[in-house]
């Protein structure tokens, strides 16, 4: 994937006439998302760096192997963004990394204007990767809690 940013992207967008499509589209090949692995690959490269096996992941998030690597693996797709932040937290991963890896599995990044993402974006920028103090940190300014993962283990 290109380096060029969403933002640059949707600048050129933004002035863009619809005769100007396919020289966009053209231009801008290498940077579209193109396999749906690439989540996947990002992910572990990211585990990787950081010495943090996956069994260990799964085990840290609170979801058995089995369903879990399915996820990783983009095998099954879930709709549920926090199981993707559980992930990303288990591995600790930073805001950054965990923005890239929302993106790439097709999830909203952490969104500094929402409350309950900016609650989270703090406690990871602050090195707080424990469930039960950000669900804490949740609960006391009244928003929903990371989704409890009980059916999955």
């Amino acid at each position: 994937m290109d380096n060029k940013s969403t933002k640059y992207l949707d600048d050129i967008l933004k002035n863009s006439k619809l005769d100007e499509i396919q020289d966009f589209l053209n231009n801008n090949q290498k940077a579209f998302i193109k396999n749906k692995k690439e989540f996947s690959f990002y992910f572990k490269d990211v585990l990787l760096t950081k010495g943090i096996m996956l069994k260990d992941l799964y085990s840290f998030a609170g979801y058995k192997e089995s369903y879990a690597s399915k996820i990783i693996n983009m095998e099954k797709h879930t709709k549920d963004r926090d199981i993707i932040i559980r992930f990303c937290l288990a591995g600790r991963f930073t805001q950054k990394e965990t923005n890239k890896a929302l993106k790439l599995y097709g999830f909203n990044e952490l969104y500094s204007k929402d409350n309950r993402d900016a609650v989270i974006a703090i406690a990871i920028n602050n090195g707080v990767y424990d469930f039960a103090t950000i669900d804490d940190l949740l609960e006391k300014y009244h928003l929903r809690i990371l989704s409890r993962p009980q059916e999955k283990i």
